[in-house]
């Protein structure tokens, strides 16, 4: 009978966790939103390209069309000065989605999206979880901007001074893991007189040169120049740039522990909406590694921001105006969005 009883309460609390999980997981993904969307449109017209050493030849550089692929789900409450829209097309410019503090407690965002723009491919990927209480907030952010050139991972763990409904302070602690920012693979190429010493560099690379038949030979065999003229403003270029994406990949992500003071600020009004957040990370642990950007600032210590401004006014039935926009410094590389603008309706 023991035996019995204790099997039905296995059972039952089994069953019960059961129902416990999957109504939790029920709820975490409750108003969320999966999307698949595809753009496309026409990119810079084609260019024709005269050559006259010889004769006169002329070839047509064409530059493919535009698209970008994009994929995602995300969970994040919809401020009141955002429109709503049936649909998620891919192409929507959201600043608010970098806000340090949203309206909803546990919000996620995870999106990818492949681009060609201008004949130039890329991926971006923006994934973060965020959870907020009314002290304390915590974060988990990876961000990937192609057409920047920037990729990290970063955490952070705050607590929060809250001033008013509209406005609070959070101060903590940040952690960021990226590639060796500052540094420079071709730094010991530099000759004494500023001048690079590509020559030599494209040799290690496996590049040869046949002085006698002034052939220029790339590791493969195959002749990529007969002229110094080419050889300079051709080759080269590409060779160091394949030099310095070897070298950057050769590293590993470093990590950055730093402090930081942040404040976000929300109120709305029908006619009038202001939203505005700040981070400020004013002082960097500094582990004394090889490829700590400190090394690569002097030693010093370095500022690092980040911060957005939505606003928006109607000055009268006709009449209203919008700034919107974000920033972000960090390494001393900057990337931003922004648009701003003035409607003027006619009844």
């Amino acid at each position: 009978m023991i035996k019995t009883i204790l099997y039905i309460c296995l059972a039952f609390f089994c069953a019960l966790s059961s129902i416990t999980v999957d109504a939790q997981i029920k709820n975490l993904y409750k108003f969320s939103t999966f999307y698949i969307a595809a753009n496309g449109g026409t990119s810079l017209s084609d260019r024709n390209i005269y050559n006259v050493q010889d004769i006169l030849t002329t070839a047509t550089e064409e530059t493919p069309y535009d698209y970008s692929l994009t994929a995602g789900i995300r969970k994040i409450k919809r401020f009141q000065y955002e429109p709503t829209s049936p649909f998620k097309d891919g192409t929507e410019t959201t600043y608010s989605d970098a806000a340090t503090i949203g309206l909803s407690p546990f919000e996620f965002l995870f999106e990818i999206d492949y681009r060609r723009q201008e004949g130039i491919e890329y991926i971006n990927q923006n994934h973060f979880l965020r959870y907020v209480k009314p002290i304390w907030l915590a974060k988990a952010e990876y961000i990937l901007d192609g057409f920047a050139d920037v990729e990290y991972y970063e955490t952070t763990q705050r607590l929060r001074l809250r001033g008013n409904k509209k406005l609070s302070f959070n101060l903590g602690a940040i952690q960021r893991i990226s590639e060796p920012y500052g540094y420079d693979p071709l730094e010991e190429w530099i000759l004494s007189n500023g001048n690079l010493h590509y020559t030599y560099l494209a040799i290690q690379e496996g590049y040869t040169i046949d002085v006698y038949d002034n052939q220029y030979i790339d590791p493969q065999g195959n002749i990529v120049a007969t002229s110094s003229a080419v050889w300079d403003e051709v080759v080269i270029p590409q060779v160091l740039s394949d030099y310095v994406e070897s070298k950057r990949d050769e590293l590993t992500n470093q990590w950055v522990h730093s402090i930081v003071l942040g404040f976000d600020y929300y109120t709305y009004k029908k006619n009038a909406w202001l939203h505005v957040w700040g981070n400020f990370i004013p002082y960097h642990y500094n582990d004394g590694g090889e490829y700590s950007y400190h090394n690569f600032n002097d030693g010093e210590q370095w500022y690092d921001y980040s911060g957005g401004l939505i606003f928006g006014l109607k000055i009268n039935k006709h009449l209203g105006t919008f700034v919107e926009g974000k920033y972000h410094k960090y390494w001393n590389r900057e990337w931003y969005d922004f648009k701003f603008g003035i409607n003027y309706i006619i009844f």
